[in-house]
């Protein structure tokens, strides 16, 4: 009786496929790392900033970064990386309002369109495209000519202009969980639609409502420094990592720290909440578990 070869014995796990192995999902941890950097230093500055942030002092002015001055000293002798910890503040504070203001009125109007159907969700999706129509930076120069610039107009524009991305996502999330048996047995047991969106709707797009909050909180971090670098956005004194690129184009090729602290902070900033989405998309989503 012939012996087979050890390869004959038993199949090779390259030609099976790839072994799925539940793990750490490395784009979640090093997203959240970067995002936790972010927060930190907003919420240090409310106690501690090694200088006064808005303090001019000339005599130290355009000091390069040192042992006193980590990233050195801007124009008018203010300390650079306490204005980035300020501005850290005043950024996450800006994307924190768009996003609630998104998700507070996109998701109820996603999940109405997607249960009604019909013409009123007819009716609440093509609402929701002229508003897409309007990019979040165009209608904030439209409201900043309007009711004038400022870190407000930043807030309420960004926040309207992301509404139908958020109305899109509960929508698509609401159709699928409707075709659900649950909720068919739970509309057989004459459940109110309000008692269903809240009890079985609305738990079940949780996951892809927080991921596209993640994703729009990255768009709105640019968005603010945008804004702020075409002084649309933070007035001075408040520090805001927008403006601190524009100020510092003077002085480019003569002192690049001015403009490298603020455009690695709004980096770090958006690639740590790119990378939180898709992440946490790669943890709820059940379709991609074990892909990675």
């Amino acid at each position: 009786m012939s012996v087979l070869p050890p390869s004959a014995e038993l199949p090779d796990a390259a030609a099976v496929g790839p072994r799925r192995q539940p793990g750490v999902h490395l784009q979640l941890v090093i997203g959240a790392a970067l995002v936790l950097v972010v927060v930190a230093l907003a919420v240090v500055s409310f106690v501690w900033t090694p200088y006064d942030p808005v303090r001019a002092v000339p005599a130290d002015r355009l000091q390069a970064p040192s042992a006193a001055h980590w990233f050195g000293t801007d124009r008018f002798g203010r300390d650079v990386f306490s204005q980035i910890m300020v501005g850290a503040r005043t950024t996450l504070y800006v994307g924190v309002v768009a996003v609630g203001i998104a998700a507070i009125v996109g998701v109820p109007v996603g999940i109405v369109a997607g249960m009604r159907g019909g013409a009123t969700g007819t009716l609440l999706m093509r609402g929701s495209d002229v508003l897409l129509a309007f990019p979040g930076l165009l209608l904030a120069i439209i409201l900043g000519a309007a009711f004038g610039a400022g870190t407000t107009t930043a807030m309420v524009a960004l926040g309207i202009g992301a509404i139908p991305a958020f109305a899109r996502v509960a929508r698509s999330g609401t159709l699928q969980v409707m075709r659900t048996d649950y909720v068919l047995a739970a509309r057989a047991a004459n459940r109110s639609p309000r008692a269903i969106a809240g009890r079985h709707v609305l738990p079940n797009i949780a996951g892809i409502v927080v991921v596209q909050c993640s994703v729009t909180f990255g768009l709105a971090v640019l968005a603010e420094a945008a804004l702020s670098y075409l002084g649309l956005g933070t007035a001075p004194p408040t520090p805001s990592w927008g403006r601190m690129l524009q100020e510092s184009q003077p002085y480019l090729g003569v002192h690049d720290y001015l403009a490298l602290a603020p455009g690695v902070a709004i980096a770090v900033a958006v690639l740590g909440f790119n990378l939180l989405g898709d992440g946490l998309r790669d943890v709820l989503d059940p379709r991609l578990k074990g892909v990675r």
